[in-house]
């Protein structure tokens, strides 16, 4: 649901009844995962997407009659060869789906939903939590987890229940991941097994390209539709302005080596080293290829990238960090232009990111999806 939270958080700031329809569990080939929704306001207006066009016809219904009815409802859609006028799925793949009521008058979900958006659109740092399988009654109950640990809301149940939810979901949240986690039957404190799904809002990954060069402007801008927060370093001050680079977050003039020792990187953050001159590039890779950071890329042509190796072995990098480098940089697309240099790199760090093995899919035989995990990413099971 929170993909779409800055549009919800319009729709609750002006007081609008809607329902939303959160996909809860995937199988096969799903085109959308865990967290992707459709929201459907009294007037008929519609946000969002569960399955990139498959079933969003059947889903705008259930959400009107979830306004109507005021129940909570959760709908399996599949794919059906058949009937050709079926209701599923044409990619092969199996959709869960939660429809949830959120009328304005709701004292129960809306005020824990309408934080969600709030917080999300903002980019703080939240989770929120849902029941997505268990006691009839229990579904959709909703908690806002911080990153104390503390919590807004309750699921309804016991307030074991709740406790146990917000710890669940703050791990989640550490980890910056959105999943399902099954809460056993002791731990719930109501009789069965309950399944919640933990969305996490965290803010942008971090994106820092080195060297403001005219590929460095191309990559700018793919990173940002990427929604990465971009930031362009360079020690020249005659090239990193914000003039040159109006799409970046931040430009910073400093050595590289430097600026990266002195910021906050983490297991998400790509770092883009396009400077492709040695007194840049060997003392900024060396500390980058040491970091937890998610890729390290740098430009060059294999003879600039022989020469770089050889100056990183004599700096005392290992074999283990020189084979976390990705360089030269970027998938063998033939690419010439900036533009066309910028897609490549985009393309490997989507590719390292999601498992893709970069090839064609035409004849290839794999999953399009290869980060899809069946029939959902789930963590395990609490007592």
């Amino acid at each position: 649901m929170l993909d779409i939270a800055a549009e919800l958080h319009r729709w609750c700031e002006k007081g609008r009844d809607f329902a939303v329809a959160t996909v809860v569990s995937v199988g096969g080939s799903a085109p959308r995962q865990p967290g992707a929704a459709l929201a459907v306001d009294a007037d008929g207006t519609a946000i969002g997407s569960v399955s990139g066009g498959c079933v969003e016809g059947a889903v705008y219904e259930l959400c009107q009659e979830a306004l109507q009815t005021g129940e909570t409802v959760r709908e399996t859609f599949g794919y059906s060869d058949e009937d050709a006028f079926a209701v599923g799925l044409t990619c092969g793949g199996v959709i869960d789906v939660l429809v949830t009521p959120a009328p304005a008058a709701d004292r129960r979900v809306r005020p824990v939903l309408a934080a969600a958006a709030s917080a999300a659109a903002e980019g703080r740092t939240t989770a929120l939590a849902r029941i997505v399988d268990g006691p009839p009654e229990l579904l959709g109950g909703a908690l806002l987890v911080h990153p104390d640990g503390g919590w807004d809301g309750t699921l309804g149940g016991h307030p074991e229940l709740d406790r146990t939810a917000a710890a669940e979901a703050r791990a989640l949240l550490d980890a910056g991941r959105t999943a399902t986690v099954v809460i056993g039957a002791e731990g719930s404190r109501c009789g069965r097994p309950v399944t919640l799904l933990a969305e996490s809002s965290v803010p942008p990954p971090r994106m820092i390209v080195f060297g403001a060069v005219d590929f460095a402007s191309a990559l700018v801008r793919i990173g940002k539709f990427l929604n990465y927060h971009v930031t362009v370093c360079d020690a020249r001050p005659v090239f990193a302005t914000a003039l040159r680079f109006p799409d970046a977050d931040e430009v910073v003039v400093d050595w590289p080596h430097r600026y990266l020792d002195g910021t906050e990187v983490d297991a998400r953050t790509v770092l883009c080293v396009l400077t492709h001159d040695a007194k840049f590039d060997v003392p900024l890779l060396e500390r980058a290829l040491r970091l937890p950071v998610a890729y390290v890329g740098a430009m060059g042509s294999a003879r600039t990238h022989r020469d770089r190796l050889r100056r990183l072995r004599e700096a005392g990098v290992g074999e283990p960090e020189l084979a976390r480098l990705r360089a030269p940089i970027g998938l063998d697309l033939g690419a010439r232009t900036p533009e066309e240099t910028a897609l490549s790199i985009a393309g490997e760090i989507v590719a390292h990111r999601r498992g893709g093995s970069g090839m064609p899919l035409t004849g290839s035989g794999t999953p399009i999806h290869h980060d899809t995990r069946e029939p959902a990413e789930r963590i395990g099971s609490v007592a």
